[in-house]
């Protein structure tokens, strides 16, 4: 029994290894394909070319901000609330243009964008964008979601809009 089951395994080897493979690989799968299934096939290639692309330009973009990033920490030297932003020339600055300033030092510092932040705070992303620009005055409320949202509470966020007034104008 034992030798009738491997002769015939044998011989089933013997037919499968006469049969030669002239077939080539997606040409034969794709004459038995009815049209619409052509058409599926190739739109699906497309898909995935397309989605090739987009993750190439994706990557591409987040090396070119890691690089931004690594060009701003060579010139940037860490600082503590308590130490003041040193600036070349006394001049006058507005209340209003020292919270933006240190606003968007905070943000930039975290690396976070104006879209997280704003999202965070409950803040428009314009109406944030123009606070930090110091085109525009934020209430006591929306400073205090903005200072929560960036990490801060808003007696620290208070005493570095302080110190960047002591250090820019005396």
């Amino acid at each position: 029994m034992v030798m009738e089951t491997m002769t015939r395994v044998d011989e089933q080897m013997n037919v499968t290894a006469n049969k030669p493979m002239t077939v080539r690989p997606g040409v034969a799968r794709m004459r038995e394909l009815t049209p619409a299934q052509r058409r599926a096939v190739m739109f699906a290639q497309q898909q995935v070319l397309k989605a090739q692309a987009a993750k190439k330009a994706k990557d591409e973009r987040q090396a070119a901000r890691d690089r931004m990033w690594q060009e701003e920490d060579a010139e940037y030297k860490p600082r503590t609330a308590a130490q003041p932003v040193a600036v070349e020339e006394p001049r006058v600055v507005s209340l209003r243009e020292a919270i933006g300033h240190v606003l968007r030092d905070l943000r930039t510092r975290d690396r976070r964008t104006l879209r997280e932040v704003s999202e965070k705070a409950g803040v428009s992303l314009g109406y944030l964008s123009e606070v930090e620009r110091g085109q525009k005055e934020a209430s006591s409320e929306l400073l205090s979601s903005i200072a929560d949202a960036l990490g801060v509470t808003t007696a620290q966020m208070l005493r570095m809009v302080a110190d960047y007034l002591d250090s820019v104008q005396g």
